[in-house]
């Protein structure tokens, strides 16, 4: 079974770049047909995509956010990783990586999750 777990640092200052790698055991992300994906939750709202990586190497963003994401992967350590650039507190949240069944969705193993505070 595969898992995923999310590392990085739990504090960001604003205006600084909030960098997150996930690392996943059990599977290799270069394995058809699945994206890993990150996504994350303020505080008091609901989950919110932020894009995926699929296995063939396609990178996709949501489009709100696309501007201040970078997504890549290193198939040598079976990672994929987050950049969020010039954060601000908007961008305190709990962050996890997922694999879906398709881009946006159908996730069927998740992360626990790890908060980042953005604060100076």
């Amino acid at each position: 079974q595969v898992q995923l777990q999310e590392s990085g640092p739990g504090l960001v200052k604003p205006s600084q770049t909030l960098s997150l790698t996930c690392t996943v055991s059990g599977g290799s992300i270069t394995t058809n047909y699945y994206y890993w994906s990150w996504i994350r939750q303020p505080p008091g709202k609901g989950l919110e995509w932020m894009g995926a990586i699929a296995s063939s190497g396609i990178i996709y963003y949501t489009p709100s956010l696309k501007s201040r994401t970078s997504i890549s992967r290193d198939t040598s350590k079976n990672q994929f990783t987050l950049q969020l650039s010039s954060v601000t507190p908007e961008d305190t949240a709990v962050y996890y990586c997922a694999r879906g069944e398709v881009v946006q969705g159908d996730f069927s193993s998740w992360g626990q999750g790890t908060q980042v505070t953005v604060s100076s």
